[in-house]
């Protein structure tokens, strides 16, 4: 068993737990080839939680700093990451986090899935912010399936201001997939905003959530 299957085990026992989690839509998560996870971003936890709960190995990207943080718990970190399928980008730079969705695309090729989310980082006030063009740019550069996911509730497993984990109960819903035309690498960006806006209004349904215009920006002092 990999170290990989066992930590999904472990963060999947806790959920059932001591979350009672809602888990909608299952079969929705193509059995085999590569596949895109498209979600709403509402706690630190989502992608353990996704990672845990699909049925099959879904890498999302991870801050850098979690993989070069220097001593024992930097250790412990990285350790930790690298066994849920993390993949290290430089938050901000904009360089590093193209070269971070050509790397998602190898994963993909490769037969595996991945997530990300639209809105880029974790809605602080619970609404769904407009979708940035990386997730329609993987689907029309690999057309594969996206699976559009809504997590509801996941804010209360780490209330603001906390550091924490508050056991609480969530549902998280996998819609149908949607299917695009592979176009590759070089595409109108039209198109790649009319795939990303029909993704973002997938996980809306799902998630019920209010809609923000704007897009969604980091706190001055988030880190």
């Amino acid at each position: 068993m990999s170290i990989y299957t066992m930590t999904r085990a472990s963060i999947r026992g806790v959920i059932h737990g001591v979350c009672r989690a809602e888990v909608t839509g299952l079969e929705n998560v193509p059995k085999e080839g590569g596949f895109i996870v498209a979600s709403n971003h509402l706690s630190f936890f989502d992608s353990l939680i996704i990672q845990a709960l699909t049925p099959r190995d879904v890498a999302f990207f991870a801050k850098a700093e979690y993989f070069t943080t220097p001593g024992v718990k930097g250790k412990l970190m990285k350790t930790f990451f690298e066994s849920v399928g993390s993949i290290p980008v430089q938050r901000g730079e904009q360089a590093a986090s193209v070269a971070a969705l050509d790397s998602l695309v190898d994963i993909i090729e490769e037969g595996s899935g991945i997530g990300i989310y639209p809105e880029g980082t974790r809605s602080r006030d619970g609404k769904l912010y407009r979708g940035r063009t990386g997730v329609g740019w993987l689907a029309l550069t690999t057309g594969v399936p996206v699976v559009p996911v809504g997590l509801i509730g996941t804010e209360k497993l780490q209330p603001a201001g906390s550091k924490g984990f508050k056991p609480a109960k969530f549902h998280i819903h996998y819609g149908e997939p949607l299917q695009f035309d592979q176009l590759g690498r070089k595409h109108p960006l039209p198109q790649r905003r009319q795939a990303t806006d029909r993704i973002v209004d997938a996980i809306a349904e799902l998630s019920g959530q209010e809609r923000a215009d704007s897009y969604n920006q980091l706190p001055p002092d988030a880190k």
